[in-house]
């Protein structure tokens, strides 16, 4: 039972007051011994208060918040919102084997409220797609992850290679495929679902 973690430690660890420390503080360019001079703190302290090892008092927390000229309240903010989705490596690699089709991978749960949605496009040698048609508006960021990916519209042809980013805003018509021998990986990002009301 020794190692299990106060009550106050449990309730103020949604808040991430360390962290709000370490950012206010990088924001201000400020190093720990010269908030240590400003608040009459050690920089011991203020380094356990940004780590977490340790928890504020309300004096002290009062005493940073004079030197940064914010409020407690931006200590205690409730978060309106909190979304992270993690996609592992290992749900992105495919087995490679024959002429499959176009590959999607969404990289998070959709639902009415994603403000974007990002997925990794998979495709098999000589495959094509299409990423927007005649008079469909599309808006993009594409970073390759490998292969070759080539975009053709209106006439433009772009082939973009390991690293490259291309952000599309169009209502033209956009192909794009996999060029070379090998399969193309990309990820791409647009806005997230229309939200109804």
């Amino acid at each position: 039972m020794a190692n299990q973690p106060s009550y106050a430690r449990w309730a103020l660890e949604p808040y991430s007051i360390g962290i709000k420390l370490r950012t206010l503080r990088t924001q201000k360019h400020l190093t720990l011994s010269r908030l240590a001079v400003e608040t009459s703190l050690s920089t011991a302290l203020l380094s356990k208060l940004e780590t977490d090892r340790m928890i504020p008092t309300l004096p002290t927390l009062a005493n940073i918040c004079r030197v940064y000229g914010v409020g407690l309240s931006y200590f205690f903010a409730e978060a309106v919102k909190h979304t992270l989705a993690i996609t592992r490596k290992a749900h992105l690699i495919g087995n490679g084997r024959g002429q499959e089709a176009v590959k999607q991978v969404l990289l998070h749960s959709l639902n009415t409220k994603s403000r974007l949605v990002a997925k990794m496009i998979e495709y098999p040698p000589g495959a094509a797609g299409v990423m927007s048609e005649v008079g469909q508006s599309v808006c993009s960021v594409v970073y390759v992850l490998e292969g070759e990916l080539l975009l053709d519209s209106g006439g433009m042809h772009e082939v973009l290679g390991i690293g490259d980013c291309a952000y599309v805003d169009s209502d033209m018509a956009i192909a794009w495929s996999a060029g070379g021998e090998t399969r193309c990986r990309a990820l791409v990002v647009t806005p997230g679902v229309p939200r109804e009301g």
